[in-house]
């Protein structure tokens, strides 16, 4: 396997799950949420070394919080004001030379270790991978006025688009060729900064059990998708016994 480093962006003040903590620090089957996402990636590419990217307000305390929960090893580093910077900052952070650099979402802890290595091993193969899924939903495109209300909308053909997921991965160089580069607003993920500086994407299957948490309503979900793994191990650890 690739040399790999890995840039986990935990930067987020995580107000729309409410809560006096932002989400990431949020207990998912009695572990942080970024603690499994940090125990996943590890899992996944073994060796690996592991950059946490947080608010400066939270590297000390998560320090100290993830001291009580078995964690894989990492170090942390200060994001920035836009996740634009914050990825910089990780990339910046990396203390071996990788290969292959990987940037996942601190707030996606169900990640599978099947789909981290399948897209790691696309990566490899075409220089930038990203996880995707079909939409599933009908979609529409909306025409808005200045201050933003719906004018207008059409139906789309839901066949012609993905929902990107993450860890995205990329052959070293070319994401820091890529970051070395003034911010932009249309920069929505880390395949878009590549794209931007002529890199091609390839698209590697996702899942849809990967959630990006956000809502309340997410942690619901993610607590019956933990659970109901946690349920198949043990009855897979019965039968083989």
């Amino acid at each position: 396997m690739e040399r790999t480093g890995v840039i986990i962006v935990a930067g987020g003040s995580g107000t729309r799950c409410g809560g006096t903590l932002p989400k990431q620090f949020a207990l998912l089957g009695g572990m942080p949420v970024l603690a499994r996402t940090i125990n996943v990636c590890a899992e996944a590419l073994p060796g690996a070394e592991i950059v946490v990217v947080l608010p400066e307000r939270y590297t000390a305390f998560w320090t100290d919080f993830a001291a009580r929960f078995d964690v894989a090893k990492h170090h942390t580093a200060t994001g920035g004001a836009e996740r634009f910077d914050s990825v910089r900052r990780g990339i910046e952070a990396l203390r071996s030379d990788p290969e292959l650099i990987a940037v996942q979402d601190g707030v996606r802890p169900l990640a599978s270790v099947g789909m981290i290595r399948r897209v790691a091993a696309d990566a490899a193969h075409y220089g930038a991978a990203i996880p995707v899924i079909a939409a599933v939903d009908s979609l529409r495109e909306v025409e808005a006025d200045a201050e933003g209300r719906i004018t207008a909308s059409h139906i789309v053909d839901r066949r012609r688009f993905r929902s990107v997921q993450t860890p995205q991965i990329f052959r070293a160089e070319l994401l820091r060729k890529a970051y070395d580069r003034p911010y932009r607003a249309d920069f929505t993920d880390d395949a878009s900064v590549v794209e931007a500086a002529g890199g091609s994407i390839h698209l590697s299957e996702g899942e849809r059990s990967n959630l990006k948490i956000t809502t309340p309503e997410d942690f619901i979900l993610a607590e019956a998708l933990l659970a109901a793994r946690e349920e198949t191990a043990e009855a897979e650890k019965e039968r083989t016994r």
